[in-house]
């Protein structure tokens, strides 16, 4: 089926462009920066990727069975805007002081920092209006284990945050267009 791959892919780019310098990024940075290349730390990175990614796809294709397909769109576009605002807010992390060695300690941690970030959001709308959540949950799953991964490996990289702002500032606007295109479209006023 040629709806595969999109999905997937969508999903990848998507969610490893929103993950630049979200705060579960900034914050594997910092414990790398702080504990080296911890093992523990890179198993909590992929974990907290796979359960975020997998939880936002299963809610997103739940809700899209419910609704019609006007909603459904609605959705996609309330999704797509709350990733904006999510992407565009400026977030004041605080300095690592005395990081943990334990591994659901660190997951808990990073799955709190993805609960409601833009990179979920866009994978909850994307389940929601493609017909295969699977295939976009692993699109998730990988674009932010991804960006996890780029934080562990080189956390010096983002000491200087200003270019990873205004990437997200740009992001978000680009997310802001699609979500007025979305919902204009989905109230039938588009073409």
């Amino acid at each position: 089926d040629a709806a595969r791959m999109p999905a997937f892919f969508l999903t990848l780019i998507a969610t490893a462009v929103a993950s630049a310098g979200a705060r579960d990024q900034l914050l594997v940075a910092r414990l790398a920066a702080v504990l080296g290349e911890s093992r523990v730390l890179l198993a909590a990175c992929f974990a907290a990727s796979a359960l975020s990614a997998a939880f936002a796809a299963w809610l997103g294709s739940l809700v899209a069975d419910w609704l019609p397909s006007q909603a459904k769109d609605m959705l996609v576009a309330i999704a797509l805007l709350l990733a904006a605002f999510e992407l565009a807010w400026p977030w004041r992390g605080k300095e690592v002081a005395e990081p943990t060695r334990s591994f659901f300690a660190t997951l808990i941690v990073l799955l709190s920092r993805q609960v409601g970030d833009g990179a979920r959001f866009l994978v909850f709308a994307l389940a929601a209006a493609m017909p295969y959540p699977l295939l976009v949950g692993m699109g998730g799953f990988l674009g932010g284990s991804a960006m996890l991964a780029l934080a562990w490996s080189v956390p010096a990289r983002f000491e200087n945050r200003s270019w990873l702002r205004r990437l997200r500032q740009g992001v978000a606007l680009v997310l802001l267009v699609a979500a007025i295109v979305t919902g204009i479209a989905a109230r039938g006023l588009l073409g």
